[in-house]
């Protein structure tokens, strides 16, 4: 069986684009700090709660499934979301 190849950045931007009311305002960068990769998240402020969700849930999930996608890469990954 082929498993489709798994790209963190990508997912993170559609799961965002998603949540969000502002799709176009939706901003993913990515960049080496050290041995980690950072992927930086930025959404329009009226959707920056949506992201973060309560009590920082949304926000907790989005970092799990980005963890879980970097193990299959044997990678670390961090989210940053920008305010």
């Amino acid at each position: 069986m082929i498993e489709p190849a798994v790209n963190p950045r990508a997912m993170i931007e559609y799961i965002a684009k998603e949540i969000v009311e502002a799709k176009a305002e939706v901003i993913v960068d990515e960049y080496e700090d050290g041995d980690e990769t950072v992927i930086e998240l930025e959404v329009a402020e009226s959707d920056l709660g949506k992201v973060i969700g309560r009590s920082g849930r949304v926000a907790r999930a989005l970092r799990n499934i980005l963890s879980a996608a970097g193990s299959k890469l044997d990678k670390r990954y961090a989210l940053e979301i920008i305010e």
